[in-house]
């Protein structure tokens, strides 16, 4: 009987421990976790139906984390089947950049407000404008060399796959 005081002893102090990383783990989580809204009320020539605005706000959100996950891994693996064609190769060729760089780029507390502009008679393609801001930090190891607040707008072209829509353009322009 006098094991199981001495086995609680050991036991409290780490399952507290576990539970304070618990909680920071899913607090950094949601840290990285995209805000993403969308209006489609000028949406031309057809609207967007209510089903299909809660998928894509879905899948541009997971787009997002996957594309911050691949900058922060130097790994393009995350961005498999989010993203194709131009949209595929640029941040397929900006990871690459990165791993021969030796650098990390890390984005946090993204807001996206999408505006739905375009969506194709036939429900095929829909373009949006996506007004977004974050702060980036770029790191050296775990040196950060720069960091700032950035607001940028997107061009987006966005199609439906066989189970979620997948972004084939992400374009910056300077104004909508």
């Amino acid at each position: 009987m006098r094991s199981i005081p001495k086995l609680r002893v050991v036991l409290l102090p780490a399952i507290a421990l576990s539970f304070f990383l618990a909680g920071a783990i899913s607090s950094s989580a949601a840290d990285s976790i995209p805000e993403v809204s969308l209006d489609s009320t000028k949406s031309a020539p057809r609207s967007v139906e209510s089903l299909t605005q809660k998928s894509i706000v879905r899948d541009y959100k997971l787009a997002w984390a996957s594309l911050t996950q691949a900058l922060e891994s130097n790994s393009a693996a995350p961005l498999t089947g989010l993203f194709e064609a131009s949209a595929s190769e640029w941040l397929t060729e900006r990871v690459s950049g990165q791993q021969r760089s030796g650098l990390t780029s890390r984005y946090s507390n993204q807001s996206h407000k999408l505006q739905a502009v375009f969506y194709a008679q036939e429900g095929d393609v829909i373009e949006l404008h996506d007004t977004a801001e974050y702060d980036i930090q770029i790191l050296d190891g775990s040196n950060t060399i720069h960091a700032e607040h950035v607001l940028e707008r997107y061009v987006v072209l966005m199609t439906p796959g066989a189970d979620r829509w997948v972004i084939r353009q992400l374009q910056s322009v300077p104004q909508f």
